[in-house]
């Protein structure tokens, strides 16, 4: 599986080259799912291993950090020549360091991370970075199937792009706290909004996908304030139940 995600990052450049933006977007998207199923489908077969974790950090570096700065650099960026290779080329750096940054803790061992930590990535992790960064693709490519082409050609200026690629390559290699949803447990009482929420989208998805697909990095750069605040919380809870407790008050006078 993570060969074919492999596969799909490098049609993907095959594509933005032939100018088929559309195809390109969707098969960053289709790596992204299959990137989301390698790893739960190992842990299932008990078939992890460092070549495994090293192969797909590979293929993410392709599939969501060359790939989405090649596609955005031959949709749009290349208007500005060097000026505007160079976000493409930030992104695609800050994505190399923040997966050497994830292989680099697979070494240090879990002992050392906090229990608290656990469901929490350090930054924005590799495929959500590529969807976010993939934002003004998905809303120009709407925005000219509505014919709009004045907000599609705003959307599409290399202005715009690079403030987005530089604002996500700082994101990508930042020590934000973000959800990792492995072992993400819904409350009760959110269980019904969860599932209007996810029909909703899914029907949205259906209807106007691009639309969607771009709302959709929208609510997930929405939820980072949340991220943290749930991380920051955990961890004074964390520290709260290791501080000493004193019993008894100080003084050579007998207690009563």
């Amino acid at each position: 599986m993570t060969m074919l995600g492999l596969c799909c990052g490098l049609v993907a450049i095959r594509f933005g080259f032939e100018g088929r933006f559309e195809q390109a977007a969707t098969l960053i998207l289709v790596a992204g799912v299959i990137d989301g199923l390698d790893g739960r489908l190992a842990r299932l077969l008990k078939a992890t291993s460092r070549f495994g974790a090293e192969f797909d950090s590979l293929s993410d570096f392709l599939c969501f950090g060359v790939a989405p700065a090649m596609v955005l650099y031959l949709w749009t960026m290349h208007d500005y020549r060097s000026l505007g290779f160079a976000p493409c080329l930030l992104f695609a750096v800050c994505m190399a360091l923040r997966l050497a940054r994830f292989n680099a803790a697979l070494d240090v061992g879990p002992a050392v991370k906090p229990a608290y930590a656990y469901n929490f990535f350090t930054g924005v992790p590799a495929p959500a970075g590529a969807g976010c960064v993939l934002f003004p693709l998905f809303l120009g490519i709407w925005l000219e199937q509505m014919d709009w082409p004045l907000l599609a050609g705003a959307v599409r200026h290399p202005a715009f792009v690079g403030i987005v690629m530089v604002a996500v390559a700082g994101l990508l290699v930042s020590t934000l706290p973000t959800w990792s949803f492995k072992n993400f447990k819904v409350p009760r009482d959110y269980v019904l909004p969860l599932l209007l929420g996810t029909g909703l989208f899914v029907a949205a998805l259906l209807a106007e996908p691009w639309l969607a697909l771009a709302l959709a990095g929208v609510c997930y750069l929405g939820m980072l304030p949340f991220s943290v605040r749930s991380y920051l919380r955990l961890k004074r809870e964390a520290e709260g139940l290791l501080e000493p407790v004193v019993v008894g008050g100080s003084g050579t006078g007998t207690g009563g």
